[in-house]
């Protein structure tokens, strides 16, 4: 299964701070710049010194009260994302108007005592203004931001889609290879050798179909692939079960040519087999059948065996979670009396 998304930049408080540290001292050093190029012979007084050690302090704590907002409105699981940008852009522009008032008042109150209104009024503005450029500055890199956490997690969930995938395929390989299933199938072939050998000879071309389909290098296949390679493994099934294992299609031809992940089907159909009793009194039907919904239903009656095989818990699993990753769709489960299983089909990529 899917392993929870670190990563080492996210929408939190620390981001915030390092966010409002790196502004604040790029705005102190281009108004130290000024100040510079403004004093006569290039000699900073104390006054603009001080000034400027002010407005860095003014600076961080309305920056890191932006951030915090801009970052809640972005970390929200609203359907529509032009809400969350509406919010947080015209959201910000109103803390802003609201708090840089107020830190303005308290910075004069605390670093510069003035008395005179005029003067008050006009540190104000000015700081509003500012405060309202950083707003912009803060709206604009939360959304950079945004964009690489997004990068760096579709980066992420395309590694663990191409692991999955190739434990998947191990999965399967390992399952036909394994002893067990070789001495079954080897010891079942030598049992047609010389007393049928057109089914033999059918048996073998199965076997070799399901070993060259499961060892070919694809993330996709078509459906009218999938279900010949279906075909030749439940031909290999039904040598074992004779005629107490029945497979039903009722597939749409024109679903042919639409995308399903390769496996897919057969995981099922051998997860059928595996978890349910056939024999005489109990034969099994599995009915493999597309639906107008553009998917492929593959359904059971349940009757599970008394020491049912113990599985990893990899395969349906994991055919679930690649197709979220790959897709962005969900395999659909349900279980009732009738064990069903319905996988989405991909028109065309």
């Amino acid at each position: 299964m899917k392993k929870p998304y670190h990563s080492n930049l996210s929408l939190n408080h620390k981001t915030a701070i390092k966010l409002s540290l790196i502004i604040s001292l790029l705005l102190v050093f281009f108004m130290f710049i000024g100040l510079l190029f403004s004093e006569k012979n290039n000699h900073l007084s104390q006054a603009s010194i001080f000034n400027a050690i002010v407005q860095y302090i003014l600076s961080l704590c309305v920056l890191f009260l932006l951030y915090e907002f801009c970052f809640w409105v972005f970390r929200q699981n609203w359907n529509r994302s032009g809400k969350r940008h509406f919010v947080a852009f015209f959201g910000i522009i109103a803390v802003a108007t609201l708090i840089s008032p107020i830190f303005s008042k308290i910075a004069l109150f605390i670093f510069q005592p003035v008395e005179n209104d005029l003067l008050i009024n006009r540190f104000i503005v000015l700081n509003l203004i500012k405060d309202l450029v950083l707003s912009s500055i803060v709206y604009l890199s939360t959304l950079s931001v945004v964009m690489v956490i997004h990068s760096q997690q579709a980066l992420v969930e395309h590694q663990q889609l191409i692991a999955e995938n190739i434990r998947n395929r191990y999965e399967a390989l390992k399952n036909q290879l394994n002893p067990h299933f070789l001495f079954n199938s080897l010891n079942t072939l030598d049992g047609l050798i010389g007393f049928d050998d057109e089914k033999a000879h059918s048996y073998l071309q199965n076997l070799s179909s399901s070993f060259r389909y499961t060892i070919q290098n694809k993330e996709i296949t078509t459906l009218e692939d999938e279900l010949h390679f279906v075909e030749s493994f439940a031909g290999l099934m039904k040598i074992r079960y004779g005629n107490n294992l029945n497979i039903q299609y009722a597939v749409n031809e024109k679903y042919n040519l639409y995308q399903i992940m390769p496996i897919s089907l057969q995981l099922l159909i051998e997860n059928a087999i595996k978890h349910n009793v056939i024999n005489d009194k109990n034969p099994l039907t599995i009915h493999i059948e597309t639906t107008k919904n553009d998917t492929i239903k593959v359904s059971n009656s349940i009757q599970p065996k008394i020491n049912a095989e113990a599985g990893e818990g990899i395969g349906l699993a994991n055919l679930v979670e690649r197709y979220r990753l790959l897709f962005g769709m969900e395999v659909v489960i349900t279980q009732n009396g009738v064990f069903s299983v319905e996988i989405p089909l991909i028109n065309k990529l």
